[in-house]
């Protein structure tokens, strides 16, 4: 009992200085162009943002596809041994993927939202495999980084209904205090059970007001995967995309982390002399 009281005190020690911290730093947040401001509100509001590489014109984009393709080359012609799993290889320390993350206009934008400084946290590349049943982070859930997560998907292949889109509801649907989200958290929180399923999910929030990211190769998705609750659905075809991943420069959970930079995924390049079964860890 002593042990529950204090963590909840401590608990509350944290989230105060968090808030203040926010507040300190307000003063001091870099201007943003009035479009990077759209993007802004998007997650402050929706908590997602939909966009292209085209319209954020980043100089550096061409470098990342052309890595990215050599990438996916090389992940190919490894293999990989649980198809059930996405395939994933961490590129956080390729120059061509650590630009781009670190453009200074992406920085600011993940700062302007984040309210706090911002730390880059790396970047997976990943192949999810056509899948049948939900399992794992194709189930509905919250990531748990930190208290807000900008996470920039970006797709490398054309994605439709068939190639399994990205999907989420918008916040205020499951905002901290709503009947829902304790419903959704009472469900999620079952013993040995990763998230929830769609079915579940249907009778607490309708289909309709869930919202698939669906888009050409070059779409780019703007999410706070803390915030909103999403999940991989299912598919018929492969999908390839890269995952950024931004949070305060001093997250919650550091631990959780580790995996965009150290060697929980192996590398690309290292997969034809190495191959390796990666264990996959929920992401989105």
């Amino acid at each position: 009992m002593f042990d529950k009281i204090r963590n909840k005190v401590l608990g509350l020690f944290s989230e105060s200085g968090y808030w203040w911290s926010r507040v300190a730093h307000a003063k001091k947040l870099p201007e943003v162009s009035a479009s990077d401001r759209s993007i802004i509100n998007g997650l402050k509001k929706e908590g997602a943002y939909i966009t292209s590489l085209e319209e954020l014109g980043l100089s550096s984009t061409p470098f990342l596809l052309q890595a990215s393709r050599k990438c996916l080359q090389l992940m190919t012609a490894a293999g990989w041994s649980v198809q059930t799993e996405p395939q994933i290889c961490t590129v956080t320390d390729m120059l061509e993927f650590s630009s781009w993350g670190k453009e200074n206009r992406l920085l600011k934008i993940a700062e302007n939202y984040l309210g706090l400084p911002v730390k880059f946290q790396g970047v997976h590349l990943r192949r999810d495999f056509p899948s049948s049943k939900q399992c794992g982070i194709q189930r509905w859930h919250w990531d748990i980084e930190d208290r807000r997560v900008v996470k920039i998907i970006v797709y490398l292949n054309d994605v439709d209904e068939k190639t399994g889109p990205f999907e989420y509801i918008p916040r205020n649907l499951t905002s901290g205090w709503s009947w829902r989200r304790w419903q959704i958290t009472r469900a999620a929180k079952r013993p040995g059970v990763f998230g929830i399923a769609d079915e579940e999910l249907t009778s607490i929030i309708p289909k309709s007001a869930w919202r698939k990211c669906i888009g050409p190769a070059g779409t780019v998705i703007f999410v706070d995967t803390a915030s909103v609750l999403h999940h991989g659905t299912l598919r018929t075809k492969e999908r390839s995309a890269l995952f950024f991943v931004y949070t305060a420069a001093i997250p919650k959970r550091p631990e959780e982390c580790e995996q965009y930079s150290d060697l929980t995924y192996q590398r690309p390049d290292r997969l034809v002399a190495e191959p390796i079964v990666n264990i996959c860890k929920p992401t989105v």
